[in-house]
C-alpha cells in the first residue's frame, strides 16, 4: 500500500500493465524494426480510456486525479521500449496539454475528442536547429494576414513529428519581444507547405522523430491557442508536468531493468553458483535499487505537490534530473551484469542502453535542471535570462520600433511606497479604452504592504489594502516587483520561477501596458 495510491489506482495499474504485456511487449520489437507504432494501438488505448485520464469528460476523458497519470506513465516506462513511452507521453501530456489548458472551447472540441480516442496523434514543436533551451531565440515566424497566420520556419527533434496529424507549434508573433513575443498555434500536418522528414536516431527506434519545415503555411487565426504573445507563459506552466513525465517513466524503466537483470543473474552461473550470490555483484545491485527507490519517493512527492496546486518547480526539476541520471547509471551497471551478452542487440538490455541516453537531454538537459535547482535553493533569485524589450510596451504591434515605449521622466523609486506614489503620473489614460479591472497587489511576504488598483471609466483609483472583488491578484515580494519595474529582472523569469504569482495573466499584461516604463 502507499499514501499516494488507493485500491482504484492499483486496479488501474493492473489494467494498464495487462494491456502492455499483451498488446505492446510481444510486438514492440517489430515496431522497433519498422520504426513505426501502428495506428491500431493508439485506437485501442483510446477505447480503453487510457488516453483520456487527464482530460475532462466533455472531451471523452475521465478527468481522473493526477496519480492515475502517474500510474500510467510508470507503466509506460516499465514496458521497456523508450520510443513507445515517449510517443504516447508527448501526445497525451504535451501536445494536447496546451490545447486543453489554454485553448478556447472551439479549438478544444475540434482537436481533443479524437486525440482522446486515439484517432489522431499530436506533436509538440518548440526546438529549432539553432535553439534548444533558449526558447526566446526561436525564429519560426507567424505573421497575421486577415483571418490566417502565414508561418515560415523549421523545427527539429520533434517526437511524433512525422506521423502526427497536428502539431502544437511555438512561433514568434512579435519579433522584438523575446519571451513575450511567442505564441502557440495548432497546425494540421496536411497543410500545404508543411513538410516533415524522419530522423535516424541512436535509440527510441519505434517512435518517429522529425525535422519539420514550414513554408508559407496558412494557419487559421482561430487555431491560436489562448492569447497572442502568451506562448512562453503557457509553455512555462506545462514544464512541471513535462518533467514529471521524465521522472515517472524513469521510475518504471528502472524497475523493469533491475528486474530483468536480477532474473538473469539468478539463472547465470559462474564458478558453480548463480552470480547473484557473489557479494560484490549483489551489493552493486542493492545500490541501484536504493537509488531507484529514492527517485521514486522524490517523484511521488513532486507529483503530490503538483496535484495540490502547490509550487513544485524545484521538486519537478529534481525529479527529472535525478530520475534520468539515475536511470542512465542503472542501465549502465545492469548491462555490465550481462557481460558479453549485454553488448548483443538480441538482448533487451542493449535496447535499454540505447534508449536511456536521451533522457538527460530531452525536456531540459540535466545542466539546465541543475541550474534551476541552484537558483531556487542556493541563490534564491530569478533565472538569469536575456533581458528583452517587453511586449506589453509595444501595443502588440509586430512591426513596432524596439525602442518604443521608453520613458525617463520619472525618478527611480527605491521602495514600493514610492512606486505607488508615481503610478498616477505613469498611467496612460488614452490607452484604456473600455478596459476595466480591480487588481490586488499583495506584497505582504516581505512586509511591503498591499494595494488595490481600480481602473473604471478610464480612471485610475489606488487605495491601501485589498478591497473589493479582484479581477486579478498579484502576489510577490515588494523587492521582486520593484526590480521588475526598474528593469533589474524580467517578469517572465519571475513568473517561471514562481516568485511572481498572477491569477489572471492576460489581465495583468493588459494592465501593465497602461503604465509608462520607468527605464
Amino acid at each position: 500500500m502507499s499514501i499516494y495510491f488507493d485500491s482504484s489506482h492499483q486496479d488501474f495499474r493492473r489494467s494498464v500493465r495487462s494491456f502492455i504485456d499483451k498488446k505492446v511487449k510481444p510486438f514492440a520489437n517489430q515496431w522497433e524494426n519498422d520504426t513505426k507504432i501502428p495506428r491500431e494501438i493508439w485506437q485501442e488505448m483510446g477505447e480503453l480510456g487510457f488516453l483520456g485520464i487527464n482530460f475532462a469528460e466533455e472531451f471523452g476523458g475521465s478527468d481522473a486525479d493526477f496519480f492515475y497519470s502517474a500510474v500510467f506513465l510508470e507503466e509506460l516506462g516499465r514496458c521497456g521500449f523508450g520510443g513507445f513511452a515517449a510517443a504516447v507521453s508527448v501526445h497525451q501530456f504535451m501536445a494536447t496539454a496546451h490545447i486543453q489548458k489554454f485553448g478556447n472551447m472551439t479549438l478544444q472540441q475540434e482537436y481533443l475528442p479524437n486525440a482522446v480516442k486515439g484517432l489522431t496523434i499530436g506533436a509538440l514543436a518548440i526546438t529549432e536547429p539553432g535553439t534548444g533551451s533558449d526558447v526566446a531565440s526561436i525564429t519560426t515566424r507567424a505573421i497575421r494576414e486577415g483571418e490566417f497566420y502565414r508561418v515560415n520556419g523549421s523545427k527539429v527533434f520533434i517526437t511524433n513529428g512525422f506521423y502526427a496529424d497536428f502539431v502544437t507549434l511555438a512561433v514568434k508573433t512579435d519579433k522584438y519581444a523575446g519571451y513575450g513575443g511567442i505564441s502557440l498555434l495548432v497546425v494540421d500536418t496536411n497543410s500545404q507547405g508543411f513538410q516533415a522528414n524522419k530522423m535516424d536516431k541512436l535509440g527510441w527506434h519505434c517512435s518517429d522523430t522529425a525535422e519539420i519545415t514550414l513554408t508559407d503555411v496558412m494557419v487559421p487565426a482561430s487555431n491560436l491557442i489562448g492569447q497572442k504573445n502568451m506562448g512562453f507563459y503557457y509553455i512555462a506552466q506545462c514544464f512541471q508536468v513535462e518533467r514529471l513525465v521524465a521522472g515517472l517513466t524513469s521510475i518504471g524503466g528502472a524497475e523493469a531493468c533491475i528486474k530483468e537483470t536480477l532474473d538473469y543473474m539468478n539463472s547465470r552461473k559462474a564458478f558453480d553458483r548463480p552470480i547473484n550470490k557473489f557479494q560484490v555483484l549483489r551489493h552493486r545491485m542493492t545500490d541501484l535499487m536504493t537509488e531507484a527507490e529514492a527517485t521514486r519517493q522524490l517523484t511521488y512527492h513532486a507529483c503530490w505537490k503538483h496535484a495540490q496546486g502547490q509550487d513544485a518547480i524545484t521538486e519537478c526539476s529534481m525529479s527529472k534530473y535525478h530520475g534520468t541520471e539515475t536511470m542512465k547509471r542503472i542501465v549502465d551497471e545492469c548491462l555490465q551484469m550481462f557481460g558479453g551478452y549485454g553488448f548483443m542487440n538480441e538482448t533487451p538490455i542493449s535496447r535499454y542502453y540505447r534508449d536511456v541516453r536521451v533522457g538527460t537531454i530531452v525536456g531540459g538537459t540535466s545542466d539546465i535542471m541543475k541550474e534551476i535547482i541552484a537558483k531556487t535553493k542556493i541563490d534564491g533569485v530569478v533565472l538569469s535570462m536575456p533581458t528583452e524589450v517587453r511586449s506589453e510596451d509595444k501595443d502588440n504591434s509586430e512591426n513596432s520600433n524596439p525602442s518604443a515605449g521608453s520613458n525617463t521622466e520619472f525618478s527611480r523609486p527605491t521602495s514600493i511606497k514610492e512606486l505607488i506614489e508615481i503610478a498616477p503620473a505613469r498611467f496612460k489614460k488614452d490607452k484604456v479604452e473600455d478596459f476595466e479591472a480591480t487588481v490586488h497587489f499583495d506584497f505582504s511576504k516581505d512586509n511591503s504592504g498591499s494595494y488595490t488598483f481600480v481602473i473604471v471609466n478610464q480612471e485610475l483609483i489606488i487605495s491601501e489594502g485589498l478591497k473589493g472583488e479582484p479581477t486579478c491578484v498579484i502576489k510577490t515580494k515588494g523587492k521582486t516587483f520593484l526590480d521588475i519595474e526598474l528593469g533589474k529582472s524580467s517578469p517572465e523569469s519571475a513568473f517561471l520561477m514562481r516568485r511572481l504569482k498572477v491569477s489572471n495573466i492576460n489581465q495583468m499584461l493588459k494592465f501593465r501596458s497602461l503604465f509608462k516604463r520607468l527605464t
